[in-house]
């Protein structure tokens, strides 16, 4: 299975009408059934009244509005909590699909000028929980690093780092996850909702509702999304922009990928091997007790990289000498063995580094964060099936810590199974059916040249594996000037990994960087 495929365990749009034209022009084709008239016209009202008796069965309970306060930096905020959902029709009218969120208000607030940030996770199929607790809601959970496991207590506390100091907020759950769910068992609705372009629609259909809903349609507006969902973030801005008529003026894209061809292994490109190496390379300087703070101690490793690793990777393998500069280039900046790097002739590939580089340890690093292990469950073993430290580590607190969250503190309570990752969604994802990769770099150059305002930032952090922060580095260098030198489009690279704001100071210093863009747009 492709990298692009399991992107969540690892981590040309519709129309806003046509989200349900598929159904709609099969309706049509439909014979038309052997009764009369009258016959016929009641049959079909007695299939309309069971479809709508259907979707109100599964409709979540209407929103809850609690009111809380925090202090951050001093300052005492009061703000409104509202758990709830928005319901998606397709063209026909019918109910679709339910769309939880919870959102934050900052009480006394001027809606006109205060901004407004929705937030979404990635996967596909993953929930918002990670943004919300634990990097931008006003409530905290830690999770994700070394010696946290599934059993540790899911306690939340107050978030010093909350974004609610400058911005609302908007937690957004695509269908499928956290309590989303599809209001019909129509099996083309679910195919268009699970797809690259059925998924902007839908989530650009719930960003106009949702503003129209609660009078936000005049506030500034922001974008946050996380690994897929920074994927997401240019496309859904470039359908907000001229499909929807709502202009996004910050664009953040945390851990993202931006092209699919810098992060997917293939038998000849050296791109994603090379947009490893430099994470690689911090993983390893962490290894050896070495923190990462800065892109500067890389240097050597970046330099390499985009310079003679491609180079003598495309020699080939038959080439002896340049074979063996791979070999002794690679095995200094990993840190691994010299005979296992010779073994791939210096491609070493994600799983095995994941696992050799803390192998005298018998223990096995994850792929979000080189450096958080757990133990190996077969260690003399030449391969080993391991479930992933970060990934699969923090699905039981968080789980139980947001559905804690929803049901005692916003008096937000639903009998039904809560989905903070659903590989369903992952597995059934529709990529389209182009021969190119997909990519969000036209669409992020789009949004920037048609709104000379607009203003994008890429976080990433140094150990993530999964979405490499050099694989952003080489797609954003792509990018032409756009008017102002390239300074509208920022990259910061954190401490930490995929999740890098689980580490307190990275949690902060991604704060801090957000910060000025949202100042600007005042």
């Amino acid at each position: 299975m492709s990298k692009r495929a399991t992107f969540l365990l690892l981590v040309a749009l519709f129309l806003p009408l046509g989200l349900a034209a598929p159904l709609a022009a099969q309706e049509e084709s439909e014979p038309a059934p052997a009764v009369s008239a009258p016959a016929s016209d009641e049959v079909g009202q007695a299939r309309r009244g069971a479809r709508r008796e259907q979707a109100e069965s599964r409709r979540l309970p209407p929103a809850v509005t609690t009111e809380h306060q925090i202090t951050i930096g001093g300052e005492t905020i009061e703000y409104q909590a509202i758990a709830g959902s928005i319901v998606l029709e397709g063209a026909n009218g019918r109910a679709e699909a339910d769309i939880a969120f919870v959102a934050y208000f900052r009480k006394g607030a001027d809606p006109q000028q205060r901004p407004i940030t929705f937030a979404f996770n990635g996967g596909p199929g993953a929930a918002s929980a990670y943004l919300h607790l634990g990097a931008l809601g006003p409530k905290r959970l830690s999770f994700g690093n070394e010696g946290e496991v599934p059993s540790s207590p899911p306690v939340l506390s107050d978030n010093e780092e909350s974004w609610l100091a400058f911005t609302d907020l908007v937690f957004v759950d695509p269908v499928g996850t956290g309590f989303s769910r599809f209001l019909t068992d129509d099996a083309e609705v679910r195919r268009r909702y699970w797809s690259v372009e059925g998924d902007i629609s839908a989530l650009g259909s719930f960003v106009w509702r949702f503003l129209n809903r609660y009078d936000r349609l005049a506030s500034p507006k922001a974008l946050v999304g996380e690994s897929y969902g920074g994927f997401r973030v240019p496309k859904l801005a470039r359908a907000l922009q001229t499909r929807f008529g709502v202009g996004v003026g910050t664009l953040v894209m945390i851990s993202p990928v931006l092209d699919f061809a810098l992060i997917e292994d293939g038998p000849v490109s050296p791109l994603a091997p090379a947009a490893r190496l430099p994470s690689f390379a911090a993983t390893a300087l962490e290894r050896a007790g070495k923190t990462v703070t800065s892109r500067a101690q890389l240097a050597e490793a970046e330099r390499y990289a985009e310079g003679p690793f491609l180079t003598d990777f495309l020699l080939g393998p038959r080439d002896r000498k340049a074979r063996e500069r791979l070999i002794a280039d690679v095995t200094r900046l990993t840190g691994l063995d010299e005979a296992l790097v010779r073994r791939f002739a210096g491609r070493v590939d994600l799983t095995s580094f994941v696992r050799e580089l803390h192998r005298d340890r018998e223990r096995v690093g994850s792929y979000y964060d080189g450096n958080v292990t757990a133990l190996d469950p077969d260690p003399f073993a030449a391969r080993s099936e391991f479930d992933d430290p970060v990934l699969d580590g923090s699905v039981a607190p968080l789980t139980s810590a947001s559905v804690d969250y929803l049901a005692r503190a916003l008096g937000y309570r639903v009998d039904a199974r809560y989905h903070l990752l659903n590989r369903e969604v992952s597995g059934r994802w529709n990529w389209g059916s182009g021969r190119r990769q997909p990519e969000v770099l036209s669409d992020l150059a789009a949004v920037l040249a048609l709104d000379g305002k607009a203003q994008a930032l890429v976080v990433h952090g140094f150990t993530d594996l999964v979405t490499p922060y050099f694989s952003s580095k080489l797609a954003l260098d792509q990018l032409p000037a756009l008017g102002s030198d390239g300074a509208r489009v920022g990259l910061e690279v954190l401490p930490g990994g995929h999740m890098f704001y689980t580490r307190d100071t990275s949690r902060r210093a991604l704060k801090e960087a957000v910060r000025p863009l949202y100042e600007r747009v005042k």
